[in-house]
């Protein structure tokens, strides 16, 4: 079974990109500057960026490695990373201005279990 396993970053960003764009909260996402045809980097290229449309404001970023996505939110770090964290996924925070919380997605599975992230960073702009 581990073999059917989806660990592949451009898969996974394409993954988390579709159930933004048409999950229960499909109105309130936009994937902007999306590269359909990215390529993977170890360091990561960037493969999206997610808007919060309420507001018109971007809130996160999503870039791909070779063997997962890793996301990068700009809105509400704390709250973010006490929802991935809470949802099982591995986060560690960026030293930036203003502060960020890095969330990886690593496999299939872990796509809808970043989705309360996006939805703390939501609520946190409200």
């Amino acid at each position: 079974m581990s073999a059917d396993r989806i660990d592949d970053g451009h898969r996974l960003a394409q993954l988390l990109a579709s159930e933004l764009e048409s999950g229960a909260s499909a109105d309130a996402f936009a994937v902007t500057d999306a590269d359909p045809d990215v390529d993977p980097t170890p360091e990561g290229a960037l493969a999206y960026r997610v808007r919060d449309t309420t507001i018109d404001e971007p809130i996160a970023t999503v870039y791909v490695q070779p063997d997962r996505a890793r996301v990068e939110f700009r809105a509400a770090p704390a709250a973010v990373a006490d929802a991935a964290t809470a949802a099982g996924l591995r986060v560690r925070p960026k030293a930036a201005e203003p502060p960020q919380t890095v969330v990886f997605v690593e496999d299939g599975a872990q796509v809808k279990r970043v989705l309360p992230a996006f939805e703390a960073a939501l609520a946190a702009g409200d």
